[in-house]
């Protein structure tokens, strides 16, 4: 290839070979989890594996990891977790969900971390910027655009009086 190449690109290969080797063919599932299961479930479990039965029956089993804590909650709410990861599918792929507990210290194979990181604060971000910024994203109802579009224009502002350049 000549010129520059999208990491996703480069990591689309190495990822679908770890996805299909704990049985994810599609691996939508591991890298869409949050929007795929809601929040509130995705920050108490997370997918580990998808197993096919011995006698290749139609559905496999989705294996979810939590804490000891949470695993009665996610019990009650395995049907709608499975018909969510269903529609991603597009079909009944998945018959079973299994919930594996685990401590959230203690071994390191057995330390979970499911809430995402805090976003960290932007720093040295110039005031007036920061203003700018918001003012051109004012208009935009939906929150989630109006802050990705308010991170653009911060990016865009602050690149243009970068006096390094």
């Amino acid at each position: 290839m000549r010129g520059f190449e999208r990491t996703s690109n480069l990591l689309t290969s190495r990822i679908r070979k770890a996805g299909e080797s704990r049985g994810f063919a599609v691996t939508r599932l591991l890298t869409h989890w949050e929007e795929i299961a809601g929040p509130d479930v995705a920050g108490t479990a997370r997918p580990v594996e998808v197993s096919y039965g011995r006698d290749g029956g139609f559905g496999a089993t989705l294996v979810l990891l939590t804490t000891g804590a949470n695993a009665p909650i996610l019990e009650m709410q395995k049907e709608m977790i499975r018909d969510r990861v269903n529609a991603t599918y597009g079909y009944a792929a998945i018959s079973r969900i299994r919930i594996t507990q685990t401590a959230p210290t203690g071994f390191s194979e057995g330390q979970a971390q499911f809430a995402r990181p805090a976003p960290q604060p932007e720093r040295g971000a110039d005031p007036k910027t920061i203003a700018r910024a918001r003012k051109s994203a004012e208009g935009v109802r939906d929150e989630s655009l109006r802050l990705a579009l308010e991170a653009l224009a911060q990016n865009v502002l602050s690149r243009r009086n970068d006096p390094a350049e």
